[in-house]
């Protein structure tokens, strides 16, 4: 069957170049400082000092990542946040899916009460010292599980998963399911989690860079250095790259050390960054049609 091509007139294609050239304008709004970022960060201290990185590295240089990965602690660092985060993300998942399944049944005997105090904890919270308590009580102070627990769900997560729920599953696969006997397990696992790829991979992108760039929870809970993450770890360098100007007496020496500290703080910003930038890829699209879909109904 041949397939019917409609014909765009001279205006449309005017709008449509129009609308590539401002997609095309803000492509390079948003491009362009994690591009400086990269070329800064493999060109010399001389040349991130006089200001010469435009858009290509000066002068190319692997000094920044040679001072990054020297300290012994990054490995360390970047097993804690991988574990932090695969442990985090999963807990997050199976804890957000559990309460949305529950709030999206209509047979939920008390769900408007239920989400009434989801909601509630969006807005007022017990604050950080009856937290901090709370954790020390429970003996979870530099253990692995404070920084996992405490944010182990989110109510945002489980609003936006449920809406998600209710608008793209139709309550008729369920209503089948009952009549032929299965248990509401079973609709979760065969039904619901089958059908839930898109919005999973929503909650799963957001709470993976929340755990990642995290670092509050671990100045609060953790004091041992073989616990701390990533972001710790490189806050440390950072750091000790600097130094007191009233300590130093040649000028010279103070203008590389701070040179050096504003071409580290570039290759920090890459190391971090780098395993979320390879992951977002595999999940753009499900993050987009988890997004749109979750949105057509309130």
């Amino acid at each position: 069957m041949k397939k019917t091509r409609i014909r765009q007139t001279a205006a449309d294609n005017v709008t449509d170049g129009f609308i590539y050239v401002i997609l095309l304008f803000c492509l390079l709004i948003v491009s362009y400082p994690l591009i400086y970022a990269i070329s800064a960060s493999f060109s010399s201290t001389q040349a991130v000092m006089s200001g010469a990185v435009k858009l290509w590295p000066v002068s190319p240089s692997l000094y920044a990542y040679e001072v990054v990965f020297k300290n012994p602690k990054i490995g360390t660092g970047y097993i804690n946040s991988i574990i932090y985060t695969a442990l985090g993300t999963g807990l997050n998942l199976v804890l957000t899916m559990l309460c949305a399944f529950c709030l999206s049944r209509k047979d939920f005997y008390g769900k408007g009460i239920v989400g009434g105090l989801l909601v509630f904890t969006m807005f007022f919270n017990g604050g950080l010292i009856p937290t901090y308590l709370l954790v020390k009580n429970l003996g979870m102070l530099n253990t692995v599980w404070a920084m996992i627990l405490p944010s182990a769900m989110n109510a945002w997560f489980v609003i936006l998963t449920r809406t998600y729920l209710q608008s793209s599953i139709p309550e008729g696969l369920y209503e089948s399911a009952e009549l032929d006997g299965c248990s509401v397990f079973r609709m979760l696992w065969n039904i619901t989690l089958p059908l839930s790829g898109p919005i999973m991979a929503v909650v799963a992108l957001y709470c993976a860079v929340g755990i990642w760039n995290g670092y509050f929870d671990a100045f609060l809970y953790l004091t041992k250095s073989s616990l701390q993450p990533l972001q710790i770890v490189l806050r440390d360098i950072l750091l000790l790259s600097k130094m007191d100007s009233t300590m130093v007496g040649d000028v010279k020496d103070l203008a590389m050390r701070q040179g050096l500290t504003n071409l580290l703080k570039y290759a920090v910003i890459v190391v971090s960054s780098l395993p979320l930038l390879m992951l977002y890829p595999f999940v753009q699209k499900y993050f987009v049609k988890g997004i749109m879909i979750g949105s057509l109904k309130g």
